[in-house]
């Protein structure tokens, strides 16, 4: 009975000095490993040999004086320092401020795990050209709490210096506070674009109502004047006739300019019918064929939507009359799947669309630049696609999510 007793006493000794035993080696080895960090943060050390499955491996830290350590240490952008294999030799601390995590887990440890699964696939082929040149990429970087941080990553390849492969530097800039003013001159171009559409329907209106009726008025009086004169008063009739039909030119020309200001046929018949108007009154005007083919949308779009459609039109066919030298124009409005597109294409001279031609007063392209801004703000998106002697294509593709209430037709 005693040795039964015995036995598990002598194991149990045993098992405690094991684990003491195998505490201390951990906690030595914790505290070799802290103290490694502290001295390459501090600039103490020039060398870093970790472990791998090739052996041994030796880092060099050349250049990493105290002098400079401070300075990287002191940006208010993240540094990183990777190897080939993207393990992280060295950050500062302020990229660790930013993935909100400690630098002691941060070195030694791969930079793919702050990055989104599509971020690493759009950052792969550019860190296997860094050898060339440096370049840049915009990414979320993933925090140790779950969220995400816009940054902007400057990449530049470092001097081998014993290195088999090119080490490679990196530089993180926080693009919050960015990305805040471009949503805020985002809001605010949009605001000025509504106050711009309010103003332009205000004149609109006093155009159709007040000029163009005080002009057809006089039209009347100047066709009864005509009408009165006997062919006895030949000179005075023929100037009166001549006075009708330049009031006739300028009534048809005030109409012209309201209804370019603002259409009230988008508002009360919609998209397809404005397109369809104001084709036809381009064609008669410049004598440019424009052949215009329209599917009949599930819904009426909203507002915004069909307003922004619709300038676009007015812009591109703007670009036909002053630069194109067009003869053809096609103009066709789809919808695919959950999207509406809008495709103008003509036979023009072109352009290269790295140079827009200029305008007036030598600004360049600035019609096309509020069109971005108008169908960004929709959620769209716009390409033009133009070459010197082969015609040019914008195409606008919205999303249709904002529908007007009532899912009215378009007819």
């Amino acid at each position: 009975m005693k040795t039964a007793h015995r036995q598990p006493v002598k194991q149990t000794l045993k098992f405690q000095r094991v684990s003491i035993s195998a505490f201390q080696r951990l906690n030595a080895r914790l505290a070799e490993a802290e103290e490694t960090l502290r001295a390459i943060r501090s600039g103490e050390v020039d060398a870093l040999v970790t472990a791998g499955r090739a052996g041994p491996q030796v880092f060099t830290l050349e250049g990493a004086d105290h002098t400079y350590r401070m300075l990287i240490e002191s940006m208010n952008e993240g540094a990183l320092t990777l190897a080939v294999d993207k393990t992280i030799l060295y950050a500062n601390r302020c990229f660790a401020r930013m993935v909100q995590c400690p630098l002691e887990q941060i070195m030694g440890g791969s930079f793919r795990r702050f990055l989104s699964k599509e971020d690493r696939a759009k950052l792969q082929p550019l860190l296997k050209r860094v050898a060339k040149s440096g370049t840049k990429i915009q990414v979320l970087l993933n925090a140790s709490d779950g969220s995400q941080m816009p940054a902007q990553i400057s990449i530049r390849p470092l001097a081998k210096n014993g290195f088999k492969h090119m080490p490679i530097c990196m530089v993180v800039t926080d693009m919050t506070e960015a990305r805040r003013n471009e949503e805020r001159l985002r809001v605010l171009t949009h605001r000025v674009v509504q106050v711009q559409e309010d103003e332009r329907r205000r004149v609109a209106i006093e155009l159709h109502d007040h000029i163009t009726q005080l002009l057809c008025a006089v039209l009347v009086r100047s066709q009864t004047l005509a009408d009165e004169l006997s062919p006895r008063d030949g000179p005075s009739k023929r100037e009166a006739i001549k006075l009708r039909e330049m009031l006739g030119r300028t009534a048809e020309a005030v109409e012209r300019i309201s209804r370019n200001l603002r259409p009230s046929v988008l508002d009360e018949l919609g998209l397809v019918a404005v397109l369809r108007d104001t084709s036809t009154e381009f064609a008669d005007r410049t004598g440019v064929s424009v052949k215009l083919a329209c599917v009949s949308l599930t819904a009426r779009l909203a507002a915004d939507t069909e307003l922004t459609l619709y300038r676009i039109l007015q812009e591109a066919l703007k670009n036909v009359e002053k630069h194109a030298r067009a003869r053809r124009v096609a103009v066709r409005l789809t919808q695919h799947g959950v999207f509406v597109q809008l495709a103008i294409n003509d036979d023009g001279i072109g352009f290269d669309t790295d140079y827009l031609p200029a305008g007036r007063n030598g600004k360049s392209g600035l019609g096309l630049l509020g069109i971005r801004e108008r169908i960004t703000f929709v959620g769209g998106s716009l390409n033009v696609k133009s070459a010197p002697g082969r015609g040019t294509t914008i195409t606008a593709q919205i999303p249709l999510g904002n529908l007007r209430g009532g899912g009215r037709k378009i007819r």
